[in-house]
């Protein structure tokens, strides 16, 4: 219990940190985002069909060393703790450790083993990852084709879906985007990444069933409000986290849009455990301190 205490302390004031150093951080290319102009959604509203598939976590399930048995998760559990804009560290329950947009402002506290990125902002990826890191994922190509990840290790299976992104020059960029796919722990989760537009059926074929989704809920930089609301709705997934907005205001009008459909919980700290035993049985959006 004390290991644990100590470790919440230490994420608390680390979600803090972040939290003043982004009041700033992202300022700095709002400017220019607010030139970008819109790409096309798709037509219709498809929606989710299939399970995920090729679950690693369906494997037999592996000897834990006995130095990582005190902060070792429970066969099935995954650990989701909120670094910050749209940053969180995923831990398996081999405690094998995944950092999502992993960019030069904002970094978990600990070294991944893997990490994801995406392009379409400095606050989204670095050119500079440290070399000690096992698996740098890049959602996109410099020849425009998808990025195509499928990657495994340990107790960890790790997979992008290609979305398109709205360039500098306002145009499109094909495959600019990864939505990242983890599947750990018996869970498929889903990050969105910096997503420009609706899914198509076959972007959401690709995804599989997700179980939780995070979700950019900024109304603007990646797409308007009720567009994401759109993609939330055909996702299905029956938890939810808000992710990547710059004030609690922009948080809040978002929350009051969904909660005509779903529930709302806030969380007293930035990092929670979920199974697929604990998911909840009514679809709800789980707030996590830190923005």
């Amino acid at each position: 219990m004390a290991v644990f205490a100590a470790l919440t302390r230490r994420l608390i004031l680390a979600a803090g940190l972040i939290g003043l150093f982004l009041a700033s951080a992202p300022a700095q290319v709002q400017a220019q985002l607010l030139a970008q102009a819109e790409v096309p959604a798709p037509g219709g509203k498809p929606e989710m069909r299939e399970s995920c598939p090729g679950l690693v976590a369906s494997d037999r399930p592996r000897a834990v060393p006995a130095a990582f048995q005190l902060a070792a998760l429970a066969d099935g559990q995954v650990r989701i703790t909120y670094s910050g804009h749209s940053t969180f560290l995923l831990e398996s329950p081999r405690l094998v450790r995944i950092a999502t947009d992993y960019n030069d402002y904002v970094r978990p506290p600990v070294l991944p083993d893997i990490i994801t990125m995406n392009h379409a902002h400095s606050t989204h990826y670095t050119d500079r990852p440290d070399p000690d890191i096992k698996f740098v994922l890049r959602g996109w190509r410099d020849d425009g084709k998808p990025a195509g990840h499928d990657v495994s290790f340990g107790d960890v299976r790790v997979r992008s879906v290609s979305t398109n992104i709205r360039n500098w020059n306002g145009g499109t960029e094909f495959n600019g985007n990864s939505i990242f796919i983890f599947e750990m722990g018996n869970l498929c989760i889903a990050h969105l990444g910096h997503l420009h537009h609706t899914l198509t059926q076959q972007q959401l074929d690709e995804m599989g069933r997700i179980d939780v989704l995070l979700v950019p809920v900024d109304g603007s930089f990646t797409m308007d409000m009720e567009g994401m609301v759109e993609v939330v709705q055909s996702v299905k997934a029956p938890l939810m986290v808000p992710m990547h907005y710059f004030s609690t205001f922009t948080l809040r009008r978002f929350l009051e849009r969904v909660s005509r459909q779903y529930e709302i919980e806030y969380a007293e700290v930035p990092s929670f455990v979920v199974s697929k035993e604990t998911l909840p049985t009514k679809p709800k959006f789980l707030v996590l301190p830190g923005h």
